[in-house]
């Protein structure tokens, strides 16, 4: 027996023998370069400016989501047939579902246009790659299963569930992944008994949790909730997420203009800036080194704007944050349109120098729909989970910020006047 061990700081110890032709072909993805690249890219962005020990990878948690699918896995074996073909497609579905994340993920997507979901469909279905050829040495029709897997084809069913829904092996490992890294205390809860609460509703072929598990997806929630509030909706973070947006909005904008001397323009950030369709082959360069990379050269470089937005984020001098939360969203915008006035009437630019914030718009799923989760009692019957908890619309009214960033020398002229101008509480 041939056993590959992995010490992980959320699981503990993954065990993969490779003896076994499933957890062989696992362990070959792990090491396929465009899986590798992974390790370049943070789960969480610039997060370790405000918690520190915030750098860990893309690929420490698509790990995670694997070995979580497998725990979910081997639960549901005790209860359901499991088709030995679709856990093969799940778990490496659940391997490989971030594959096409580019450099600070949703910021840099937005920014490109470069849809993840795509090009990790292009990286899988690349003949001329690694993981297409391991996928086809396991079995030819692997590629095109696994394509079909992540995009919920050909029928939904529990193993889709497993991948992405309200209970699903990403959430729980991101949530406590991030909540160890940050060092938070607010993301735990209990996944094992989670996984010993999850069951299959036979009549919907969709995953459910036993009344058992009620109390374990309230807490499961809770963590979720904490995690938005105090982590990813950081103002700290949610600064320096604005900067990087701002910064590559910039460089786009001398890219256009044919005035952004670095990267040149065979570059594949400079590529990716234009909006240029990339090869599944040239995604294996960007990564958060050659962003930074990026932002070091720019500034030193011959645009002040640029430069500043740079240094600001390589030396941690971010926007400072004006809490306008308790203002509504039509009060929120003119606050926002006179605090941008502000800034150019006192020579300052409003495009670059401020930008509003309304996290919750960025959530991945409202906690309404937390009311798909199935709870299945011991007749069989199955509904919804907001019958059975008041949890889920509690949480979602209470999770909302507004906030203008604006670089510091603005801060207390835009304070100020938003006073006297009655814009503020």
């Amino acid at each position: 027996m041939s056993e590959k061990i992995i010490r992980d700081p959320v699981h503990d110890v993954i065990v993969l023998r490779t003896d076994r032709p499933l957890e062989a072909l696992l362990f070959r993805l792990l090491n396929a370069p465009q899986v590798q690249r992974l390790r370049r890219v943070r789960q969480l962005g610039l997060a370790s400016l405000a918690y520190p020990g915030a750098d860990h990878s893309r690929y420490s948690h698509s790990l995670g989501v694997m070995e979580t699918a497998r725990k979910m896995l081997n639960r549901l074996r005790s209860l359901a047939l499991i088709d030995p073909q679709r856990e093969a497609i799940c778990l490496v579905s659940a391997l490989l579902h971030d594959l096409g994340h580019g450099p600070f993920s949703h910021v840099f997507e937005r920014i490109s246009g470069l849809k993840h979901e795509q090009m990790t469909r292009q990286i899988i279905e690349d003949e001329n790659g690694d993981v297409s050829s391991f996928l086809s040495d396991f079995d030819p029709q692997m590629p095109a299963n696994v394509v079909a897997m992540l995009q919920n084809k050909p029928k939904r069913s529990f193993f889709h569930d497993i991948l992405a829904s309200q209970l699903d092996a990403d959430r729980f490992d991101y949530l406590l992944r991030d909540n160890l890294m940050t060092g938070s205390q607010y993301g735990g809860f209990d996944l094992s008994w989670l996984i010993m609460a999850i069951t299959v509703d036979e009549q919907s072929d969709r995953l459910a949790v036993t009344a058992k598990g009620i109390s374990a997806v309230e807490d499961y929630l809770q963590a979720r909730y904490h995690m938005y509030r105090n982590v990813y909706f950081h103002k700290v973070v949610r600064s320096a997420e604005g900067m990087v947006k701002l910064a590559l909005q910039r460089a786009k904008r001398l890219a256009v203009q044919e005035r952004l001397t670095w990267p040149p323009r065979e570059h594949v950030v400079h590529k990716a800036l234009l909006g240029q369709a990339l090869k599944p082959s040239e995604f294996n360069d960007p990564d958060d080194i050659s962003i930074m990379h990026c932002f070091k050269i720019w500034a030193e470089g011959d645009d002040p704007t640029l430069a500043q937005l740079c240094r600001g984020l390589l030396f941690r001098k971010l926007f400072k944050v004006i809490d306008i939360s308790a203002l509504d969203e039509s009060q929120a915008r003119d606050a926002f349109a006179k605090a941008s006035d502000i800034i150019a009437k006192s020579g300052g630019e409003p495009d670059y120098d401020l930008f509003l914030d309304e996290p919750a718009r960025d959530m991945d799923e409202s906690f309404e729909s937390a009311d798909a989760i199935l709870v299945k009692d011991r007749a069989g019957k199955v509904s919804g989970f907001a019958n059975h908890s008041p949890l889920v619309g509690a949480l979602n009214r209470q999770l909302s910020f507004r906030r203008i960033h604006l670089a510091e020398q603005w801060r207390d002229a835009v304070r100020q006047n938003l006073h006297v101008l009655g814009s503020l509480p």
